[in-house]
């Protein structure tokens, strides 16, 4: 097993392989792991350097943990493994919260190290109000569900989001989905994955558009579940570089883990 050491002494679990001109490097999402993207990574080595890494307080990197997680966190560490690996020409690919930490890196650090950057299925703002209806929950999330959330445990709070993100998920029986997500859970750092839930919805990252300047591709689901197919649109409108958008149909927020293989092949087709 492979770990990058952090500025912090913490380490972050991470996987290297493939080789070619081009270089992508894929960021998972919240309560996932690098192994959503075991299977695109497969069939993009043979022609790309691939780079995939489980953020602190997730899968292998549960034990990095320190200090109060933050997006602009996991945007710093993001800065670390690319300076530490002298990468340069990236695809970012980022997924949920991983399209979240990019756009956190954007604003902190600008596109010079970028080729391109693909965004899959995350809203620029989670919190829905009066003048925003494309944030969590299909514009359905407000402060007030934010407040009675704060009173709910961990657990309620994330079976909330996930039979949200795959509703087909709620045909298990109760003990069986009980026990999937306990297990799920049990992966991740408890305190870690509530501050930078609570961190994504304090953000706005609207503003974040304007300083991207390479090819922006959005990778989105039809009908979504988490978030409006709306969106889409939206970042068609506000984008001022190179947009192009990629449609999964029948799909849910789990688009990368539904298929894996349309996933593979779209991103190839970004490849030079």
């Amino acid at each position: 097993m492979s770990y990058f050491n952090l500025n912090s002494g913490e380490k972050l679990y991470y996987e290297n392989t493939g080789s070619g001109s081009d270089t992508v490097v894929m960021l998972h999402g919240w309560t996932s792991s690098h192994f959503i993207y075991s299977e695109p990574m497969s069939f993009l080595s043979g022609r790309a350097r691939c780079i995939i890494y489980d953020h602190r307080g997730h899968g292998s990197s549960k034990s990095a943990n320190k200090g109060h997680a933050s997006m602009e966190m996991l945007a710093n560490d993001l800065h670390e493994i690319i300076c530490g690996l002298d990468l340069k020409d990236i695809t970012l690919v980022g997924w949920s919260m991983g399209a979240g930490t990019i756009l956190n890196y954007v604003k902190l650090f600008g596109c010079d190290r970028l080729k391109q950057i693909v965004l899959c299925d995350m809203t620029p703002k989670q919190m829905n109000d009066d003048n925003w209806d494309l944030g969590l929950y299909k514009g359905q999330y407000t402060q007030k569900d934010r407040d009675n959330d704060e009173r709910k445990s961990s657990y309620y709070q994330y079976k909330k989001f996930i039979l949200a993100a795959a509703p087909d998920l709620a045909k298990l029986p109760r003990l069986i989905l009980g026990r999937q997500l306990l297990l799920r859970l049990m992966k991740c750092d408890l305190s870690v994955i509530k501050s930078l839930a609570d961190s994504m919805k304090d953000q706005d990252n609207r503003d974040a558009l304007g300083k991207i300047t390479v090819p922006f591709r959005y990778f989105y689901p039809d009908p979504g579940s988490i978030f409006s197919p709306e969106l889409e649109k939206w970042y068609c409108e506000n984008i001022n570089t190179d947009y192009k958008s990629v449609r999964f149909p029948n799909s849910t927020h789990l688009l990368i883990a539904e298929h894996p293989t349309m996933f593979a092949e779209e991103l190839g087709k970004l490849l030079g």
